[in-house]
């Protein structure tokens, strides 16, 4: 499976924007995916993960209320409505795919390129 992330960019405080993650590869729909983040000097965080039909989710505390997390299994592609933005939402987004359910980094086998969300106060 490859993954491709989009949608970054540089919003003001307190506004949205919304991250795409294309996928190839027949099996996608059989995998968990998540979203996570990397600040600058800072550990890749877990933001939201979704399971293979959409049926179930997960958000970390720090994103609950404002991010969303779906995916189109016909277009091989997972989302992340991102509302209410601030500044310690800016890092680098990743998608990954998992065969298992896991909000650890580690279980993911497969990682998208990262797209860059900077949020101006």
């Amino acid at each position: 499976v490859q993954l491709q992330a989009s949608g970054g960019g540089l919003v003001q405080a307190g506004g949205s924007l919304r991250l795409s993650c294309a996928a190839s590869g027949r099996l996608f729909n059989s995998y968990s995916m998540g979203w996570f983040r990397q600040a600058p000097e800072k550990g890749r965080e877990f933001v939201a993960v979704i399971n293979w039909n959409g049926g179930s989710t997960v958000y970390a505390d720090s994103v609950k209320g404002r991010f969303t997390i779906s995916r189109d299994n016909d277009k091989n592609t997972v989302y992340l409505q991102m509302n209410s933005l601030s500044p310690e939402d800016t890092a680098v987004y990743y998608c990954a795919g998992s065969e298992t359910w896991s909000t650890y980094p580690t279980r993911y086998a497969y990682w998208g390129q990262g797209t860059q969300v900077t949020v101006s106060s």
